[in-house]
């Protein structure tokens, strides 16, 4: 169920109402008495967002120093009541140069109560999109002195724009170059156990675009995912090609793709947005390719002596490197002195972590290198409690490496003015929570 909001309220920290929106008659006009009798002054502000009193249920956040209030008096769906709050900041702050607080909101009252009536209808939320209200609510507002942004120009045909399937994109974009960047950008999480053994892998993934395109194009992407190929290749008529292909979970996409297509055709196709934008997240947990193994062996010497010992190996092809890979070895914290020997990079301790940080710079790939150390402990005289071997933590950059082996296996860009597009397709590959236990 939608938010079916019946009362939003805009308060200062004092309590006092800047601005209020009755959608509703199901709840009385001293509701705002109730959350400030209840919520305000009994400090209870900060231990939950959402308070249930008498009948009503209050939804409120705080964002500078003005607190937004939902007051609905049926079942409703939080996370869309937050949702909406988010989104109705962002729209104002558009409007106001980028700025919300009390003093924005008493110079822009009357802007505010027409964006109110447009972004919410008997307590339903409707657009909240800057680029789609501006089209037609062309009023500007009173900016804040120290905000430097420049108003927005308004474009025609707002009609179409209002209405039409393309919301997240105007019309009569111009471009001399038509530029199209693409970024498949991978974290890898790694938890390993002392003998070598991948206790638990998965790759989160997510890829990015820029869109410098003209008119109102629309693009298709191939990727080398199983689903899609096996799809294609019934649609062909013909066996599959060979080659890797991996199996994406838990996909999500940008709202400009067309769900219709690609749960039909299993291909992303959409018409993008202008500029930057998110195009679709997903997750690997099966076929990951690991960039870098990590084989540790830590000995204790007694009671003041440690001996750590450190190869990595780099798994990724021989024309790759990583960049700003660091290698983190905890140690005991009553570590007193610590001796070096690297094959490559740099290595010191640092007493606040209690970690024997390795740097290397430039990693190239099918490489190893190793790093020894002495280190000496302060011997106490009081029992000694058992060292619990924090695991290893790795921090990296792998440049044109995925390694869930995704792989973008085609752009296409269509328009009908014909014009021709230039693709730029990156790859990069960099550390999540990479441990490996010691």
């Amino acid at each position: 169920m939608p938010v079916a909001a019946s009362a939003i309220y805009f308060l200062n920290l004092r309590g006092d109402v800047l601005i209020n929106r009755l959608y509703r008659d199901d709840v009385g006009g001293n509701m705002v008495d109730a959350f400030r009798m209840h919520i305000m002054q009994t400090k209870e502000l900060g231990t939950c967002p959402v308070r249930q009193i008498g009948g009503c249920s209050f939804f409120y956040m705080r964002i500078s120093n003005v607190y937004i209030v939902i007051v609905v008096s049926s079942n409703a769906n939080v996370a869309c009541a937050f949702k909406f709050v988010v989104e109705a900041v962002a729209l104002f702050k558009s409007y106001f140069g980028g700025a919300f607080d009390e003093d924005a909101i008493r110079n822009n009252f009357v802007l505010i109560y027409e964006l109110l009536d447009e972004i919410m209808d008997f307590g339903y939320p409707q657009n909240l999109s800057p680029e789609i209200l501006k089209l037609y609510i062309t009023q500007e507002g009173v900016r804040s002195p120290f905000s430097s942004k420049t108003s927005d120009k308004a474009v025609p045909n707002a009609t179409l724009q209002v209405t039409g399937a393309v919301g997240w994109r105007r019309e009569g974009l111009a471009y001399k170059k038509n530029e199209v960047f693409l970024d498949i950008v991978e974290s890898v999480n790694l938890l390993m156990s002392s003998k070598g053994s991948v206790l638990r892998c998965d790759v989160t993934g997510k890829i990015l675009m820029k869109c410098f395109l003209s008119g109102m194009p629309d693009l298709k992407l191939g990727l080398n995912d199983k689903i899609g190929l096996e799809k294609e290749s019934q649609l062909k008529s013909r066996p599959m090609k060979s080659g890797k292909t991996i199996e994406l979970d838990d996909v999500t996409f940008h709202q400009c793709v067309n769900l219709t297509r690609f749960n039909s055709e299993k291909t992303v196709s959409f018409v993008p947005p202008d500029g930057e934008f998110e195009l679709m997240k997903y997750r690997i947990t099966e076929g990951v390719n690991l960039p870098f193994r990590v084989l540790p062996t830590i000995k204790e010497l007694g009671r003041t002596r440690l001996e750590v010992n450190v190869k990595v190996k780099s798994v990724f092809g021989a024309k790759m490197f990583a960049l700003g890979v660091v290698v983190k070895v905890p140690v005991p914290k009553q570590t007193a002195k610590t001796s070096f020997q690297v094959t490559s990079g740099r290595a010191k301790y640092n007493a606040s972590i209690d970690c024997l940080v390795w740097k290397i710079r430039k990693f190239p790939g099918q490489t190893e290198a190793t790093m020894s150390a002495e280190v000496e402990l302060i011997s106490t005289m009081a029992e000694k409690k058992p060292w619990t071997r924090p695991p290893i933590q790795m921090e990296f950059q792998v440049p044109m490496f995925t390694a869930s082996g995704l792989r973008v296996r085609f752009l296409k860009v269509w328009e009908k003015s014909g014009y021709n597009t230039v693709e730029w397709v990156r790859y990069i590959t960099k550390a999540g929570s990479y441990e490996i236990r010691c």
